[in-house]
């Protein structure tokens, strides 16, 4: 049973923005960082952005680089995923995960959201 929760996804057209977010009521998501990836029909899980406990620090893919945006509100005990400029190979079902420290090492999270769909196209 998933523990997180992913919504925000659907259908955008290229060049457009979605946001994400990643929420749960199990536990606070004060304690972990949270990972965002994605994984598109017949490719590997890749890893596209993280934001440590603090907020303080946050990596991104390079090819998400300058388009994605990754934040949090522990008041909302949510974390957000801003993508603008989407483009149509980026269409991937996006997951939100935690852990304690940032890696791209998707095995390492300890929790994870059942994916909310990104569909990319005109």
């Amino acid at each position: 049973q998933s523990q997180l929760v992913e919504s925000g996804g659907g259908l955008v057209q290229p060049g457009g923005s979605l946001r994400l977010s990643c929420a749960t009521s199990r536990f606070t998501l004060d304690y972990y960082a949270i990972g965002w990836f994605r994984q598109a029909p017949g490719k590997e899980r890749e890893g596209v952005s993280c934001i440590s406990i603090s907020g303080g620090s946050t990596n991104y893919a390079d090819s998400v680089k300058g388009r994605f945006t990754i934040s949090r509100d522990k008041a909302k005990n949510t974390v957000y995923l801003q993508m603008n400029s989407l483009k149509p190979e980026e269409t991937a079902v996006y997951y939100c995960a935690a852990h304690a420290v940032c890696t791209v090492v998707a095995g390492l999270y300890d929790y994870w959201g059942q994916g909310t769909q990104v569909t990319v196209s005109s």
